[in-house]
């Protein structure tokens, strides 16, 4: 079952900004990272999912119910990226607030907000006022929040921006209980190196347009790069699959060298070609790519298909 799904989904103002034409598919048991600088449409697009918005055009689809409507809304958390909660209350009556919205029975808001409040590392602070939190506690009784109903969808937009690095990996290691509990979580984020280790399915966007999207280590597996070191410097001709190489290290007996070649299946043959010429090789390491490389990688070819079409 497609937990969320959308069809050109647009929404823009006036015919600027926003998000235009994204169609995606995503289901069950997944962390999905919806990724992009600052500006770029990830959180209109959000807002846009959850009815917050109407969008221009297009359909989207929670749960098998149209964005928009009562029963789409349901069984979903939210975690916006700016909010302000009534600073007068305490976490706890907060989270008591909330749990009489969410329309928990009240025979089992207790044992409810104690796990959530344990789940987010706010155990033994609930009680404190939110307006002596501090940003991070701040962002814990949101994601509290945001949990509180037990949602089969969770949405967090920036959720680890206030955060100390402690708190980062509890908003990680969340992320990954939420999924390992059969739950969807859409992350929006632009820190890449902050979610690379829990989003399997990514989409990248930039300036209001999905630039790609699928399992992102998958996304660049085109290309393969690798470390090696030799006994001298590569003179000779270079086969056409080698895309790129850079000398990055010289030393009196040893080369150090980064080499881009088209596939994966290139690196035996790249082997092959260099001891056929005499070259040795003392250690071949491959380099896996990171997130940060593979957005870059996607955005930088959009820029340049732009500037040929403009051209």
């Amino acid at each position: 079952m497609n937990v969320i799904q959308t069809k050109s989904l647009t929404k823009t103002y006036n015919g600027k900004g926003g998000i235009s034409d994204v169609t995606l598919s995503i289901g069950e048991g997944i962390v999905y990272g919806f990724l992009g600088p600052n500006g770029s449409g990830k959180s209109t697009f959000v807002r846009t999912l959850l009815g917050l918005l109407q969008p221009t055009s297009g359909e989207g689809y929670i749960l098998g119910e149209p964005i928009g409507t009562t029963k789409s809304r349901e069984q979903v958390g939210y975690l916006p990226e700016l909010f302000r909660y009534p600073d007068w209350l305490t976490g706890k009556q907060l989270l008591e607030s909330h749990a009489e919205l969410c329309k928990i029975p009240v025979r089992n808001r207790r044992k409810r907000i104690e796990e959530v409040v344990e789940l987010v590392g706010m155990t033994g602070r609930e009680n404190g006022k939110i307006s002596g939190f501090s940003k991070g506690m701040s962002q814990r009784i949101g994601l509290a929040c945001a949990i509180l109903n037990d949602p089969k969808v969770v949405f967090l937009d920036e959720p680890t921006s206030a955060l100390d690095p402690i708190g980062r990996k509890d908003v990680r290691d969340l992320m990954l209980y939420l999924r390992e509990q059969g739950k969807t979580v859409f992350l929006n984020s632009h820190l890449l190196y902050e979610v690379e280790s829990v989003c399997d399915h990514v989409s990248i966007v930039h300036q209001g347009e999905m630039v790609v999207q699928g399992p992102w280590r998958e996304l660049m597996m085109a290309e393969a790069k690798v470390e090696i070191v030799t006994d001298k410097p590569i003179n000779v001709p270079l086969p056409s699959f080698v895309v790129h190489y850079q000398k990055v290290k010289e030393e009196e007996t040893r080369t150090r060298w980064v080499v881009q070649l088209e596939n994966e299946s290139d690196i035996p043959k790249f082997i092959d070609y260099l001891s056929s010429n005499r070259i040795a090789i003392y250690e071949v390491k491959p380099i896996i790519p990171h997130l940060e490389d593979v957005f870059l990688h996607w955005v930088n070819q959009k820029k340049e298909n732009a500037y040929v079409d403009n051209h």
